[in-house]
């Protein structure tokens, strides 16, 4: 308890999932928490048992961002912890790609085992739109650019701060059928080690959190990609909300005071290092 006791905490996409754990957490560690997020009703209804404020955001717009980080300045004054935690995971209502992923995950497997050679093919960077390339980047990558700036415009002036960036196991083993998600996530890897190594001097660290498949609206709808995921997992299970939120209140708090630039992953054994 009270391990961010008079922090101030600003949490992107923290409406609901990881995002809402998150908050919850910092909230029981004593930090006052703002969420971000363009679902306003629902961030609305998450502040409510936490004490905490919430702010429509569009991360993608970097006015909208900017507007909202100089309201929280005027009223807090100080920001001490970012969580660049918005994203989509590229399948949201496109349970037909989902199923082309399974279908074809299977036909390759039973080819290669029969014929010792695979004739069916993914095809998804091939058939990818520019507006499905540049929602993914413009979400995550740009979004956590944007937000970092404008946390950096309270924070260089405390000379002290924790930002802590939401990266993806798929942001280095990659994903066969989320080329554009596995590009945002390992960009975004590279950008928290570039900006821990310039921030430094001042004081704020920055770190990387890179889940595994965890237990969240985002992946519920992912069919019998759950079960693929499963087996070639360890521990053969999903994680849970919490396991991302205690990872990011470890980094948020001043038991991680000497850690800056690293990627702390989560994941069941799926990734055995980042």
């Amino acid at each position: 308890m009270n391990r961010l006791k008079n922090k101030v905490a600003l949490i992107t996409g923290g409406a609901k999932g990881l995002g809402a754990s998150i908050a919850q957490h910092f909230y029981n560690e004593g930090a006052s928490v703002i969420i971000c997020d363009k679902n306003i009703d629902q961030a609305s209804e998450t502040v409510k048992t936490i004490n905490g404020k919430a702010y429509y955001m569009d991360v993608s717009n970097s006015k909208n961002v900017e507007e909202v980080f100089l309201e929280i300045k005027e009223k807090f004054n100080k920001l001490d912890i970012l969580v660049n935690n918005a994203g989509i995971n590229g399948f949201e209502n496109r349970q037909d790609l989902l199923d082309d992923r399974i279908s074809k995950n299977n036909l390759q497997n039973k080819e290669i085992s029969e014929n010792g050679k695979i004739t069916s093919h993914f095809d998804i960077t091939v058939n990818m739109t520019d507006h499905e390339w540049h929602e993914m980047i413009s979400i995550h990558l740009n979004g956590t650019f944007f937000c970092t700036r404008e946390a950096l415009k309270i924070m260089n002036e405390q000379s002290q701060g924790c930002i802590i960036n939401m990266g993806s196991v798929l942001g280095t083993t990659g994903g066969p059928s989320s080329p554009h998600y596995s590009a945002a996530k390992a960009a975004i890897l590279g950008y928290t080690r570039a900006t821990a190594r310039e921030l430094a001097s001042r004081n704020i660290r920055v770190n990387a959190i890179a889940p595994g498949y965890i237990d969240t609206d985002m992946t519920s709808g992912l069919g019998d990609v759950i079960n693929l995921v499963k087996s070639v997992t360890p521990m053969k299970r999903f994680g849970d909300t919490a396991d991302i939120a205690w990872a990011a209140v470890y980094l948020a708090s001043d038991e991680a005071k000497f850690v800056t630039g690293q990627t702390l992953s989560p994941n069941g054994g799926f990734v055995m290092s980042q």
